[in-house]
């Protein structure tokens, strides 16, 4: 299992035809579809155009799920506001849960959608991945424009995916996955579509990649998740990062966590704190900071839009927007900075320097370089699988420090020009006389 795609909205005939596009590329073995009520005679031809079997749909015919000829599929639990199915693929021989939401968009008619999440988590025990339209944010940062959130929306929200063990996969591209269609004042962006999956999901697929792809033919993002059960875990190394020590709480952390609770020789007891640190320091920067890099990325996007805001109407209200984000912006560029001073050794990186284009683009190669997508062998050709890669950088390497034979023909040597004469070369390596070294001394 490769690939699929949630959250495909079938409002244009663009939105079909770039969706067979992709099929070409990626090879779905599932499509996630919301909103395909007016649809029906489409999404026929489109199945029998790509080949997919089984198409399920749940009551109110909103939501609708494709399957290539791989799977079984059992339904557990229909609604309006979610699907739930019960899938088992035949060819590697695992069984796990799917489940497509489309929340309504009223607060109190999401509460039998939480519900009934909850109800399916309270006793899963199979792999179960959860996506779609949700139609409420996770906090205000996944939101530009328009009224501010009601907390108890977000709060349910979030009680729900807690209470059904539930974790996000992450993802690429933009934060925000809805956007209203307008500009000025009366734009808005929103995160409302996700995926989320429960540990065991996790685990069968450590490798799960989730990206946002850009709104074309829809107001919404579709979701291409990639699987990649061959790529084994990372696990990266603790690393201290020095702008911590900037940090009001920081010093407190330290404090608590280094009490000792046992008791051994000083060299056991010294190693036991630092380990204990490094675990308690990792999930406080987690916490503190989170991804810096994809902060910084929404952040640029968000400036951009008031930017253009103030443009066409430089009012007031749109200049102290503008500072606002700006200087959040700001602060998060200047974290990233510490990073990479940190990271490439740059001891003569000042404070002054911040802001220059020289650091900025010494930040933006370093993050290139740390980007391998894809070499190009000797032969000319262009290698984008990692196996492939590995491959042909062993052999390159393996020929550059491997010689079939000794050269024992040193004539080159003869035709070095000789720039001084036997006199002054003899003048060159005479020890010197212990008069000269006392003359030398004295000077």
């Amino acid at each position: 299992m490769n690939a699929m795609i949630w959250n495909i909205r079938f409002k244009t005939q663009r939105a079909f035809e770039r969706l067979i596009l992709m099929h070409r590329e990626h090879k779905f073995q599932f499509i996630g579809s919301m909103e395909p009520k007016q649809q029906r005679k489409k999404l026929e031809k489109y199945r029998r155009k790509i080949d997919f079997p089984l198409a399920i749909s749940n009551v109110s015919n909103k939501i609708w799920a494709f399957f290539s000829e791989r799977f079984e599929v059992t339904v557990v639990m229909d609604m309006v506001q979610q699907l739930t199915l019960k899938v088992f693929d035949i060819e590697d021989q695992q069984e796990f849960y799917l489940t497509m939401v489309y929340a309504k968009c009223d607060a109190i008619e999401r509460t039998e959608l939480w519900d009934s999440l909850y109800a399916l988590g309270s006793d899963m025990n199979l792999p179960w991945i959860v996506g779609g339209d949700f139609n409420v944010i996770w906090d205000k940062e996944e939101k530009f424009g328009g009224l501010p959130v009601h907390i108890n929306e977000v709060d349910d929200f979030r009680h729900c995916i807690d209470t059904s063990n539930l974790f996000y996969l992450g993802f690429k591209g933009s934060i925000y996955t809805w956007w209203n269609g307008r500009a000025e004042e009366n734009c808005i962006f929103k995160r409302l579509d996700r995926c989320l999956a429960n540990l065991e999901f996790q685990n069968l697929w450590p490798g799960i990649e989730v990206e946002h792809l850009t709104k074309i033919g829809s107001d919404h993002s579709p979701l291409l998740i990639k699987l990649s059960p061959e790529v084994a875990p990372i696990k990266k190394s603790f690393r201290f990062l020095n702008f911590w020590l900037k940090h009001e709480s920081f010093h407190e952390v330290v404090r608590q966590n280094w009490q000792a609770d046992c008791f051994a020789n000083p060299f056991t007891m010294f190693n036991h704190k630092l380990k204990k640190l490094k675990k308690v320091l990792s999930i406080w920067s987690k916490a503190t900071y989170g991804d810096i890099f994809q902060k910084l990325s929404s952040l640029e996007e968000v400036v951009k839009v008031h930017e253009a805001q103030f443009v066409l109407r430089p009012t007031l209200q749109n200049r102290e927007r503008l500072q606002r984000v700006q200087a959040d912006l700001f602060k998060v560029m200047a974290l990233e900075e510490e990073y990479w001073k940190q990271k490439s050794g740059m001891a003569w990186f000042q404070n002054g320097d911040r802001n220059t284009k020289f650091i900025h683009a010494q930040v933006r190669g370093r993050r290139k370089c740390l980007q391998l997508k894809r070499i190009q062998a000797s032969n000319g050709m262009w290698l984008e699988e990692q196996e492939t890669i590995a491959e042909e950088a062993v052999r390159v390497f393996t020929a550059q420090f491997h010689e079939d034979a000794m050269t024992n023909n040193f004539d080159i040597i003869d035709h070095i020009p000789q720039l001084i004469t036997p006199e002054q070369n003899l003048d060159l390596i005479r020890q010197p006389t212990c008069e000269e070294v006392k003359q030398a001394v004295l000077d």
